[in-house]
């Protein structure tokens, strides 16, 4: 599903000092430094994974799942998502593929989140019926009837998430990316948003285990596999903790919502 070898990013910065004089000397002048946004970083999710990117500040982790989503070109490496590199943001991919920013927001802030539905639906093309059975599902996961006819401005920062993170899942992504979705929520709400994560994909994203006998209930496997990144130099490792979700592999969009997906295998990051 998604594949990183060899992942770099670097920024070519420009450095002055303070002050008139060295601003107008910068206009003839000018000096610039390297900076290693994301150094050397690799690693393979499969389909149905739920995978924790922990780091702190600076490590490249929103630099990362930019580079994942298209937003932006890496310096050097191959990245794949979902069959698509994504820098060239094909249409197919942008339809399989969907990023949610803790700190920035899809919602119209003064219209109620079910116009910013429909907008979705008419930019992805999602056919009524499939529509309707998708909020449904949203609806009742994340406890969002009360708040479909608000305007968004007069939502909580938590009730917002809840739609941002519904808006996000109309077009039914194969992999949702969730950058820092909990920033400023508080505790009870941060684990309403986990406990979604974490429930839709059980519910949407686990399957059968291959080689299961014919007539016996299927064993669901799932696997929550953290990436740790701790800075440029030493970028990416992994725990066997679990931990919050930031890349969550889904179902096709093009099967039904509410049916179970075919096997799953788990590949172990490098």
């Amino acid at each position: 599903m998604i594949e990183v070898d060899r992942l770099r990013k670097w920024y070519r910065v420009h450095r002055r000092a303070p002050g008139l004089a060295a601003a107008l000397r910068s206009l003839f002048h000018r000096s610039y430094e390297d900076v290693k946004a994301v150094e050397d970083v690799s690693f393979s999710i499969s389909a149905g994974e739920r995978v924790g990117f922990l780091g702190p500040n600076g490590a490249g982790k929103t630099t990362t799942l930019k580079v994942l989503s298209g937003l932006l070109h890496p310096t050097e490496g191959r990245v794949a998502v979902a069959g698509f590199v994504p820098r060239e943001r094909a249409r197919g991919f942008l339809e399989q593929i969907t990023l949610v920013m803790g700190q920035k927001q899809q919602l119209l802030w003064d219209l109620p989140p079910s116009e910013t539905f429909l907008l979705n639906r008419a930019i992805y093309d999602i056919p009524r019926k499939q529509y309707d059975a998708t909020v449904a599902e949203l609806t009742e996961l994340l406890d969002l009837a009360p708040l479909l006819g608000k305007p968004t401005r007069q939502l909580s920062l938590g009730e917002r998430m809840k739609c941002e993170l519904a808006v996000a899942l109309l077009h039914r992504p194969k992999v949702l990316f969730l950058d820092e979705p909990t920033i400023g929520l508080d505790v009870s709400m941060q684990a309403t948003v986990r406990g979604f994560v974490r429930a839709y994909n059980e519910r949407f994203g686990a399957s059968p285990r291959s080689g299961e006998e014919p007539g016996r209930a299927p064993r669901l496997a799932l696997t929550l596999r953290p990436l740790v990144c701790e800075s440029v130099e030493r970028p990416v490792r992994e725990t066997g903790q679990a931990l919050v979700s930031a890349a969550l592999s889904l179902p096709p969009a093009a099967a039904p919502i509410d049916s179970a997906y075919r096997g799953l295998s788990t590949s172990p990051g490098r």
